[in-house]
């Protein structure tokens, strides 16, 4: 599974493998550092993530998209 992160800041995404998920990364275009959520703090988002057949946006309230 893989999670489309966007930085907070800048605004930049990128692609991130699930182990990234509750974890603290930094920004690859402006260093700021922040948090991945746990997929266990968003389950409908882990449940629309799972069942997928692409990648799926998830933001920082859970909201989902894709």
């Amino acid at each position: 599974m893989q999670i489309i992160s966007q930085c907070p800041l800048c605004g930049y995404s990128w692609l991130l493998d699930d182990s990234s998920a509750d974890k603290r990364i930094r920004c690859k275009n402006c260093h700021k550092l922040f948090k991945v959520p746990n997929l266990e703090d968003v389950p409908k988002a882990t449940g629309v993530i799972k069942n997928a057949k692409g990648t799926v946006y998830v933001d920082e309230a859970g909201r989902t998209y894709g």
